[in-house]
């Protein structure tokens, strides 16, 4: 049967009393393969994995009771090996490097911040606020809409203004958070979205992370979404040892 992988932590004899379930309609029972000091956390892998609610959650919940305890290098859902003699190859192989990383996120978890403007209320804001604009909307109405150059020119206006008032607010959400992590990995920037990054942030640095996400979620509220993930597993700086 193949073998599914949760993620690495250091081998100690406390991980002989550690009792998890994991993936699949059963909740297989997790287990540790060893080798030069590393452990992987696996289970059996059930057949047709698919990435429901139930196993997603089931596979999280995993790598976070274990990072209660213990430095966790966590792997995504979905990672299957081909039997346990393959995971220990692949660690006996990459031992150093999973132990330095061990040792680079002993005691840190993830936060995902995600950003973005709501349309309208952002348009309403830069008109508000930018008393040019302001005007020339006005000057627009009363001459009903202007002509096609003149309308065209104004939203060009509008649209720069709003640029950079997406510019200013990823910026204000960023620059305190990133002050209290470790380090950040930035990830796709969907259309509209100010930003959308990982932060790695240490367990006592925590709760401080979470007041000033939801200091910033207040203070943008009138405009924009801030939405805040985590704690997490570190998923964002587990780098491959084949890199």
């Amino acid at each position: 049967m193949s073998t599914y992988v949760y993620g690495i932590v250091r081998d100690d004899e406390a991980l002989d009393s550690v009792k998890l379930s994991g993936v699949g309609q059963d909740a297989a029972p997790v287990r540790f393969v060893r080798a030069y000091g590393v452990a992987a956390a696996v289970s059996d892998a059930p057949e047709a994995l698919r990435a429901k609610r139930r196993d997603l959650e089931a596979h999280q919940n995993v790598l976070l009771d274990l990072g209660q305890e213990h430095g966790v290098l966590p792997l995504r859902f979905g990672a299957v090996s081909e039997d346990d003699d393959a995971v220990a190859a692949e660690l006996s192989r990459y031992a150093d490097h999973y132990s330095v990383l061990l040792d680079k996120l002993q005691d840190r978890v993830e936060f995902n911040v995600k950003a973005q403007h709501v349309e309208e209320a952002a348009l309403r804001t830069v008109l508000r606020n930018d008393e040019g604009l302001r005007a020339r909307n006005e000057e627009l109405k009363a001459a009903g809409g202007g002509d096609p150059a003149e309308r065209m020119a104004f939203g060009e206006q509008v649209a720069q203004a709003v640029e950079e008032l997406r510019r200013r607010d990823a910026e204000t959400v960023l620059g305190p958070l990133e002050g209290l992590a470790e380090s950040t990995a930035r990830g796709s920037l969907p259309d509209g979205h100010l930003t959308n990054t990982s932060f790695l942030v240490h367990r006592d640095r925590a709760d401080d992370f979470l007041r000033e996400a939801g200091r910033l979620q207040q203070e943008l509220s009138s405009y924009a979404e801030v939405r805040v993930n985590g704690p997490l597993p570190p998923y964002s700086f587990v780098t491959s040892p084949r890199n």
